[in-house]
């Protein structure tokens, strides 16, 4: 569960050595195993998130301690210092801290960073030391970040390893495995009371709970992370979170790490990890301990190693996860006839000026105009979301009506065309939409989940062309 010592998340890449930088100021020391350490800082809008880099293995291992430990505060304890070390032995390994996390800025409990953030934090680090593709290996509130990138931005992942993590926490009819609700809020109101006390020890690290020197400093590593306030929001933020749709769109390398007897986060729900991305391996790992530094640790550290360093290079794919976003003018035909040819063209012209500012606005691309519409892809639901919202609201202004149609899947690249299912059921959920609607399929929904968009379900409809019936939600809000 996310609560766990380390909700781990590795990443690893092929990078170039990182170059000075004025404005990202590095500090290089040495540390265990006679290797370099070199901090630094990496720009996420106004914000700073800490790293750090060591080793010079052939293969990049980016490492973040998700929401519940600081790096620098856990390299305080000799078994985690020997397990980075091991990876740190054939990687150049590179750890950050999340926004609101040990060294980096702080957020507010009532704006805590959504999955799409921590994609934008983690893409941010890549950038900042010279990564271009990761092969990605999270756990706990870390995982459905990883899950999610690399189903959205295959281009900058090469394989994913997931340990002691889900794509969801909470029960529903179809999903058995997960908490109950009152489960859920016994938990919750557990951790807020318990954090940052030597009670932790026994659920989290039981292998543990009988040395007085760790229970000690277990307890202290808590209390210097986070406050138990921040402690039970990240926790009820993952508990929130379901991003079960995106497995089957996962097309890398996946292996799945869990701990055997792990109470908190049930093996079933590793193993239906396994069961729905495509080609996953799982590696079952014997004990009860959340983290892997302490109980068996060479077990999780061969399955890492092997995994990792038997993954060739990856020729770029042609089919990819996008943001698929279409537009259409409602009642184009009348208003043409009503205003004539020469005034409808430059209308249409003002029309495709701010779609295309929208559309670059938000880190996408325009695929093709189709005649009184367009249609744009975008690397996840978020900014295509923002991108729609953002250009409805400018063609009002110009007496423009548009109706607009979001959906998430699979896509296959043609050159500088897109196709596929998914570029099809995002225009037949357009076709849903009415005068200004933004209308979004479940796994655009999914997606977004812990952010500032909210949405209001709209019905389940038939699709042409799509069998059964299909869940749409308008968007209410982006925040």
């Amino acid at each position: 569960m996310a609560f766990s010592i380390v909700g781990v998340l590795f990443i690893a890449v092929t990078i170039a050595d990182p170059a000075a930088d004025a404005k990202n100021p590095r500090q290089t020391h040495r540390y265990a195993g006679d290797m370099e350490r070199t901090t630094g800082f990496a720009s996420v809008g106004d914000a700073q998130v800490a790293y750090q880099v060591t080793g010079t293995g052939p293969i990049d291992l980016i490492t973040t301690p998700g929401s519940f430990v600081s790096f620098d505060v856990a390299s305080d304890d000799p078994m985690i210092e020997l397990f980075f070390s091991r990876l740190a032995s054939f990687t150049r390994l590179i750890r950050f801290d999340r926004s609101g996390i040990g060294a980096s800025d702080p957020v507010p409990l009532d704006a805590l960073p959504s999955v799409e953030s921590y994609i934008e934090e983690t893409l941010a680090v890549m950038d900042a030391v010279g990564s271009e593709r990761a092969a990605i290996m999270a756990g706990y509130d870390a995982g459905p970040m990883a899950m999610q990138l690399a189903a959205t931005r295959p281009e900058r992942v090469s394989a994913l390893v997931l340990s002691n993590t889900s794509a969801r926490a909470r029960v529903t009819e179809d999903y058995p495995i997960g908490l109950d609700p009152e489960a859920t809020e016994q938990l919750i109101a557990m951790i807020a009371e318990a954090w940052g006390s030597e009670s932790q020890v026994a659920m989290i690290v039981p292998s543990r709970a009988d040395d007085p020197r760790f229970v000690s400093w277990f307890a202290k590593l808590q209390r210097m992370t986070i406050s138990p306030g921040q402690a039970s929001a990240y926790l009820r933020a993952m508990i929130d979170l379901d991003v079960r749709s995106v497995l089957p769109l996962i097309r890398v390398p996946t292996l799945v790490l869990h701990r055997e007897q792990l109470a908190t986060i049930p093996l079933a729900q590793g193993e239906y990890l396994a069961e729905h991305i495509p080609g996953a391996r799982l590696v079952v790992v014997p004990g009860r301990d959340a983290p892997f530094m302490w109980e068996n640790p060479e077990l999780a550290l061969n399955a890492i190693e092997q995994f990792l360093t038997g993954i060739g290079s990856t020729v770029r794919q042609e089919r990819v996860i996008a943001t698929v976003l279409f537009t259409d003018i409602v009642d184009s035909t009348r208003r043409a006839d009503e205003l004539g040819d020469r005034r409808w063209r430059a209308l249409l012209d003002v029309h495709d000026d701010l779609a295309a500012q929208a559309v670059s606005s938000y880190g996408g691309r325009m695929v093709k105009h189709t005649g009184d519409g367009f249609m744009a892809t975008f690397s996840g639901p978020g900014p295509a979301i923002q991108a729609a919202t953002e250009f409805g609201t400018r063609v009002a202004e110009v007496g423009i009506d548009v109706r607009t149609g979001i959906h998430t899947g699979e896509v296959e690249i043609s050159g500088e065309d897109v196709g596929g299912l998914a570029v099809h059921l995002a225009s037949r959920v357009m076709d849903k939409a009415g005068p200004g609607e933004i209308l979004a399929s479940r796994t655009v929904k999914d997606l977004v989940v812990g952010s500032e968009v909210s949405f209001l379900d709209h019905g389940q409809y038939a699709l042409k062309g799509f069998p059964g019936e299909w869940q749409l939600f308008s968007v209410e809000s982006v925040g």
